[in-house]
């Protein structure tokens, strides 16, 4: 069973992951880790930490629920707002054989201008694929 670790915050209800889980599943079967990364909104200009962490808490659950319906097993958490940490601290404690993250387009994205893919792809030892998503409102 491959183990995937999922890494989204905004982008976590769209399609583009739905998808791409349905494909990794044809053939095997899988179990899934959403880590939500409780990351600032990069549309909003005021910044409110409890408020990320609320939004976060919802996009997980409507993303459980969306994963679950797959047929595949999954749990999920709030992460600590920098992804590349939020990661590290899960890849100490248990093991996967991809991680997928998903960011906002470039301009928008927060994670691209931190060069978020390209240093989880240098510090892994594991493929990570990079999707790209668009923000979702089901989740809000």
């Amino acid at each position: 069973m491959a183990r995937i670790l999922v890494v989204a915050n905004i982008t976590l209800a769209g399609d583009h992951l739905t998808d791409l889980l349905r494909r990794r599943m044809e053939g095997e079967s899988c179990s899934v880790h959403v880590l939500v990364p409780a990351s600032p909104n990069p549309t909003q200009w005021i910044d409110d930490e409890m408020e990320d962490v609320a939004q976060a808490q919802a996009r997980l659950h409507v993303a459980l629920q969306r994963f679950s319906a797959l047929g595949c097993d999954v749990d999920g958490e709030i992460g600590e707002g920098r992804p590349v940490d939020a990661v590290g601290d899960i890849l100490r404690r248990e093991q996967f054989d991809e991680i997928i993250i998903s960011t906002l387009p470039v301009g928008p994205s927060r994670w691209l201008r931190a060069d978020v893919v390209s240093r989880l792809q240098r510090a892994v030892d594991i493929p990570v694929t990079h999707v790209v998503g668009t923000e979702s409102l089901s989740a809000s």
